[in-house]
């Protein structure tokens, strides 16, 4: 039977580029560009790997999304993913993480699965609190901040590394998995696997087909919202010190009114 693999992916605003928010303080998405959430690419690698490893695997992409999204999907396409699901939906605008993480849970539930991946953390809200939350909805063990992942008969397994020790992980399939961007270094797409990423299938899916109303998402349906957001101000030039002889002196002076020593 085929391994059935699941990774979650992200299309967030280029982190380079200058983001604000819009009059209901959500995201502008309109004019910053937008990219595959780089350490989604480290959860598409792992699934890669994986699927190398395995006798018969298939790697399905999603995402939760605007229009813009499947740019994401195309990505993890042309990496080396099987097919992409899309969940679009105008009544999906400001869904936090818990919305996001039922609509996940309700899609990958239909999609079918047997491991889910994801990455860390998404690049642009950077909570890292997902994959557990999404693993308690789908009710499936959790193994998060892998650096090293594995799936053998059944059992996925993996290693953790923290600040003293490493812990060697396991849960039984179906389980979900998260992994760090300690895992290996995430493969550029080929020029063939661009191209054939054109003619791999991309489904589209909205609230109705997967039985969500929609009051339990956006802004309406979120735990969390923004309240106010001002403007980062302008950054100053610093408090300069010339060495004329006292410049020791002045130095610790600054630091101390800083409470620094």
């Amino acid at each position: 039977m085929s391994l059935r693999i699941v990774v979650c992916v992200k299309y967030v605003p280029d982190a380079t580029g200058d983001r604000q928010f819009t009059e209901d303080l959500t995201v502008n998405r309109d004019d910053v560009d937008g990219l595959l959430s780089e350490l989604d690419e480290y959860a598409v690698e792992q699934a890669l790997q994986i699927a190398d490893e395995a006798d018969d695997a298939e790697i399905t992409v999603l995402t939760v999304g605007p229009e813009d999204a499947k740019d994401a999907l195309r990505k993890a396409l042309s990496m080396g993913a099987d097919k992409a699901i899309h969940v679009e939906d105008d009544d999906l605008h400001g869904s936090d993480v818990m919305a996001t993480s039922l609509v996940l849970a309700k899609a990958i539930e239909k999609a079918g699965y047997d491991l889910v991946i994801t990455g860390m953390a998404s690049t642009d809200g950077t909570m890292g609190v997902l994959p557990a939350i999404l693993a308690e909805r789908l009710g499936v063990p959790q193994v998060t901040l892998l650096s090293e992942v594995k799936v053998e008969d059944g059992t996925v397994t993996g290693r953790r590394d923290g600040d003293s020790a490493s812990e060697q992980l396991e849960a039984s399939l179906p389980a979900l998995v998260s992994v760090t961007d300690q895992s290996g270094e995430a493969r550029y797409p080929s020029f063939k696997g661009i191209m054939a990423a054109k003619k791999k299938p991309v489904e589209s899916w909205d609230l109705e087909e997967l039985d969500i109303e929609s009051d339990e998402v956006g802004l309406e349906g979120s735990w969390t919202k923004v309240d106010s957001a001002a403007q980062r101000p302008a950054r100053t030039a610093g408090t300069i010190v010339k060495d004329e002889g006292e410049g020791g002196k002045q130095l610790a002076e600054f630091l101390a009114g800083q409470k620094f020593i």
